[in-house]
């Protein structure tokens, strides 16, 4: 019986030390397997940008399928003569239309695009060395800061900003440098985007000798803010004292309601020779799938981008540059007459964005009214303490209800404080963004899904 013992002891032993040894050996060879993948992680440049919410929401709608107010494009068609002009094309017997065109530009493009801006700046723009088409109007970002930002440059960047800017200046070894926009009338009783302004003060103590550029949009995105000649004029003449490049993204030039104005930065004094324009095909015609935008400025500074964009893209899609080269010819024919698509948008958007904003207010949020864009920033703060948002594990509350509201009231929108630096978020937490740019069933069927929410919380 002892023998038996101590014969089933020593197996036992020989068990555990071989299980000791196994485990001990997988454990080795997951470290070093980690070891030898640590050789092919991210490049350091790019870690600014591996967080992107776009993502990161479409994937929580594939799973919540939520009404969809989240994203920045229409659900609805747009007009028909644009996507008749590229049909076209492709059926026309031109084989020219199936190849590799002009790596700046489509030749009929750039034309187009100098004659319309031409007139709108007031100043001849040459189409073959003052243009470079895009691969949408990040690309035209992508091109411009990079091949304008050395390390130790530093970059002013208006927040909220576009949430690609801060990533874009990182990568290329810049600084960012932020300025939050403040609203000013903070107990008014109609919010308004034109009420959230610049400090002068604060704006002229970040220009410095490492100053590079500034980035301006307006339209803004996602506030809706309209800068005004004065706000932009401020920015143009420090822009000119500290010798800086101004970044005017101006995408959504078109989306502007009445009485704002919108003013194009290279048109003021002066400002011709030290401005990039960045403008997209996807705003201007409503149709953000076909992905081109364009840069426009003075020669001297339009060479850089194209060096950025032949060693990376080289040449856009030929077919769709033809045919929004003939989408412009055909609205500069009708511009400031009662056909042109570019004046009648807005009046196609202003009761959409009027109706939405009602169904806000009546419902408990507070939005904030854009003079520009297709987007409402709303306060969404006074529901708070009616809902239980510990199950959301974010660190910023907006994050936190706007993924409940997407799981719960099978509502999306997009957290505001995506749109500020890490510094900065906690003054966004407050607020989401939604676009009304949609279909009107489909605003009406949020207003019945809000509507039906808010009614059980009170």
């Amino acid at each position: 019986m002892v023998i038996l013992c101590n014969s089933i002891r020593r197996v036992q032993s020989v068990r555990i030390n071989s299980n000791f040894f196994l485990k001990r050996n997988l454990y080795q060879s997951i470290y070093n397997n980690q070891k030898k993948m640590e050789k092919f992680k991210l490049a350091s440049r790019y870690e600014s940008g591996k967080f992107n919410v776009w993502i990161e929401y479409n994937n929580l709608a594939m799973i919540t399928k939520p009404l969809n107010l989240g994203q920045g494009f229409p659900d609805y068609e747009p007009p028909s003569r644009f996507s008749n002009f590229l049909a076209e094309v492709a059926l026309e017997k031109n084989v020219s239309f199936h190849q590799y065109t002009r790596g700046l530009g489509h030749v009929r493009l750039v034309n187009a695009l100098s004659k319309l801006y031409s007139n709108l700046i007031n100043r001849e723009i040459d189409p073959l060395n003052e243009i470079l088409i895009t691969v949408g109007a990040y690309e035209a970002l992508f091109c411009t800061i990079q091949s304008n930002i050395e390390d130790g440059d530093e970059a002013i960047i208006i927040e909220p900003f576009f949430d690609c800017y801060e990533p874009l200046i990182r990568i290329a070894g810049g600084t960012p440098r932020f300025i939050a926009l403040k609203n000013t009338k903070p107990n008014s009783s109609v919010s308004r985007s034109s009420d959230w302004k610049l400090d002068p003060e604060e704006l002229a103590s970040l220009f410095n000798s490492k100053t590079k550029l500034i980035i301006v949009n307006t339209p803004h995105n996602p506030l809706g803010k309209v800068f005004d000649y004065d706000e932009l004029t401020m920015i143009a003449d420090l822009a000119k004292k500290h010798n800086v490049l101004v970044i005017s993204d101006e995408v959504y030039e078109w989306l502007v309601y009445e009485p704002a104005k919108h003013i194009r930065m290279a048109s003021l004094p002066d400002m011709w020779e030290r401005t990039i324009t960045i403008g997209s095909a996807g705003k201007t015609f409503s149709m953000t799938g076909w992905k081109l935008g364009w840069a426009y400025g003075p020669a001297n500074l339009i060479k850089n981008l194209v060096v950025v964009h032949q060693t990376a893209i080289y040449t856009c899609a030929t077919p769709v540059q033809e045919a929004i080269a003939r989408g412009f010819e055909h609205e500069i024919s009708v511009l400031d007459t009662p056909e042109s698509y570019f004046q009648n948008l807005c009046k196609e958007l202003k009761p959409k964005m009027n109706f939405l904003s009602n169904v806000l207010k009546e419902t408990g949020f507070k939005p904030i009214i854009p003079d520009g864009g297709y987007f409402l920033i709303s306060n969404w703060t006074s529901l708070e303490n009616k809902i239980d948002l510990s199950q959301e594990m974010d660190k910023y509350k907006d994050l936190q209800f706007t993924k409940w509201l997407s799981k719960n009231v099978k509502l999306q929108s997009i957290p505001f404080s995506i749109f500020y630096s890490e510094k900065s978020k906690p003054l966004a937490v407050d607020y989401m963004r939604l676009c009304f740019f949609k279909k009107d069933e489909t605003l009406k069927e949020a207003e019945k899904i809000l509507t039906a929410w808010t009614s059980k919380l009170s």
